[in-house]
């Protein structure tokens, strides 16, 4: 039996990184998923290696339509949504002074945006098919602020208020409203934008003094989906290696 048996979900920025990740562990965990990703080749790559309980969709989260269409995929394929997981995010490394207002929008767009249309898109087909669970993967930087990092910091802190505002919103209708909030996970987002950090100095001062993987945010989210949490809304997961426990001294 597993976690999500029954369920089925529907995953954004799930081509690689850590939404890959997600997308295997919930199909282990017997849900059926839509996932989508504007990186097309990626995606059907994961796709053809998950097989049938998992389909893909190109799907960039700033367009209503491809929301729309998203939603309408994972019912059409699988007859119903229970999950939403908003995984998809951008990041850049760049100060203040430095970052154009494109760029800024751009950040805010995806990350901020992107999740809200999620959130509104999916809940009708959440509230037909008697409930269910969205995840918003958040950041530690939806608590403290990092120089460089100002529109991420930004968006992260953003997506836990709109958290906390769909969960007060959305339990009338069975659905649960959740985020994560991961440190430093390895994955290809974070390898290249941080291609100037050194990692090895910034983890020693950590409880848990390595990188995280991508598999330790996924176990996070697959709890959230699942029924074990249904007494949580509003919650904040954090899956730092203990980053916000301190100072570092």
């Amino acid at each position: 039996m597993g976690r999500l048996d029954g369920k089925v979900a529907l995953i954004t920025g799930g081509a690689r990184g850590m939404g890959a990740e997600h997308v295997r562990r919930f199909v282990a965990e017997g849900a059926r998923v839509v996932f989508g990703d504007v990186l097309d080749a990626d995606g059907k790559q994961l796709e053809s290696e998950i097989g049938t309980d998992c389909r893909y969709v190109h799907h960039d989260v700033t367009s209503e339509a491809d929301w729309v269409a998203a939603v309408a995929a994972a019912r059409a394929e699988f007859g119903k949504l229970d999950v939403l997981v908003n995984n998809a995010g951008i990041l850049r490394f760049q100060s203040i002074m430095e970052m154009s207002l494109a760029d800024f929008s751009t950040i805010m767009s995806v990350n901020v945006t992107g999740a809200w249309l999620g959130i509104k898109t999916a809940t009708q087909a959440m509230t037909e098919a008697g409930g269910g669970s969205i995840v918003n993967i958040s950041s530690v930087e939806g608590f403290i602020g990092a120089a460089n990092l100002s529109a991420y910091s930004a968006s992260k802190f953003a997506i836990r208020g709109l958290t906390k505002s769909a969960a007060r919103e959305l339990g009338k209708h069975g659905i649960r409203v959740n985020s994560i909030h991961p440190g430093g996970i390895a994955t290809p987002m974070t390898a290249a934008a941080g291609s100037g950090v050194d990692g090895d100095k910034f983890f020693a001062g950590l409880p848990i003094s390595r990188w995280g993987q991508p598999e330790e945010v996924s176990e996070a989210a697959v709890y959230l989906a699942s029924d074990g949490a249904s007494y949580c809304t509003g919650t904040e997961i954090v899956v730092d290696g203990g980053m916000l426990t301190g100072a570092g001294y």
